[in-house]
């Protein structure tokens, strides 16, 4: 698990480099690459399929995004001159944060982050070979 104060430096690097853009953050799916608005309180990221999402920095205190910033983290590195790029599709995006917005129980973001390890381990772990998945509804409305 990511420190606090690491996750309070992260945050603060990445809000120095959109201020530094001129881009603001609100959640709202953009499906540009180069829209360049983002409201102050606000991040922006991209899904593996570079699609725009700007999210509200109240995000960060949930542990299902700061565990999707640390496997970007591993798997891009910090972004230097570019977005921040996570390591999931749109869709599956779209069903995070509409999840932490309906401001999900802790037993559900713990299950959500279990889920999300154990398809993250198995695609690491493939390496090309055809397995079946099945897909498992967490939590719904």
């Amino acid at each position: 698990m990511i420190s606090v104060k690491r996750l309070i430096a992260m945050a603060r690097k990445w809000q120095k480099m959109a201020a530094g853009k001129r881009k603001t953050i609100s959640y709202k799916v953009d499906h540009g690459m180069h829209s360049s608005e983002v409201n102050k309180g606000h991040f922006v990221v991209y899904s593996m399929d570079h699609k725009r999402f700007v999210v509200p920095l109240k995000f960060l205190s949930t542990i299902v995004f700061r565990e999707l910033l640390k496997w970007s983290e591993e798997e891009f590195g910090l972004p230097s001159n570019g977005p921040i790029m996570l390591p999931c599709d749109s869709v599956f995006l779209e069903y995070v944060i509409s999840l932490v917005q309906e401001h999900i129980p802790l037993d559900v973001e713990k299950a959500l982050i279990t889920s999300m390890v154990v398809c993250h381990n198995e695609a690491s772990s493939s390496y090309g070979l055809s397995q079946s998945h099945e897909q498992t509804i967490i939590y719904g409305f």
